[in-house]
């Protein structure tokens, strides 16, 4: 045997266990708003979902900081996927565009894309749940660190939000992280 003892190798590697399931748990915290992400609840109409829509709140993300007055612009292309203009005011009041690329990946609901801003790379956009008359919309993904609420309207009313920040509540998602967007 080394110089070390058995006990002092199996505390060592016990330590560092407990150490690294701590520092998962706690990024893991942060990564992550809801464990369960739910299935969209209702398909959705694209021809009815395409247009404007205006943040009312988020989980932050990196390439949102310093953002308000954040819009999304959806426009059917002429090769069938979907055009995306996201749009935002940074502090200094210039406005930023990111423009991609959707395409439906669930026909059978709609509720179910993938968006690309960045050549073939796609990420997850599901319309979790809708409003009947497309007034609200609330847009997640299977791993449960995005959220957006949006609203037809850039001031919907604080009673509309709140009801908005409940369903998503009611989706699993924690609404303490959820950070109100400025419309101007």
């Amino acid at each position: 045997m080394s110089r070390f003892s058995k006990p002092l190798i199996l505390a060592a590697a016990a330590g560092a266990a407990v150490l690294l399931a701590g520092c998962a748990a706690v990024f893991d915290k942060h990564a992550v708003g809801n464990r369960a992400v739910p299935q969209p609840a209702k398909s959705v109409e694209l021809s009815r979902y395409l247009g404007r829509w205006y943040e009312v709140a988020r989980y932050e993300q990196g390439f949102q900081k310093d953002c308000e007055g954040v819009t999304a612009d959806y426009s059917l292309r002429p090769d069938g996927m979907i055009r995306v203009v996201n749009r935002c005011r940074k502090p200094d009041g210039k406005l930023k565009d990111a423009v991609g690329r959707a395409k439906v990946v669930d026909v059978a609901s709609n509720a179910k894309l993938k968006v690309s801003f960045f050549g073939p790379f796609y990420g997850d956009y599901w319309v979790l749940d809708r409003a009947d008359d497309y007034s609200w919309a609330i847009v997640g993904e299977q791993s449960g660190r995005y959220l957006w609420l949006l609203s037809r309207e850039a001031s919907p009313g604080e009673a509309n939000v709140q009801q908005l920040i409940n369903r998503a509540g009611a989706l699993g998602y924690d609404t303490a992280m959820l950070r109100r967007t400025q419309q101007p």
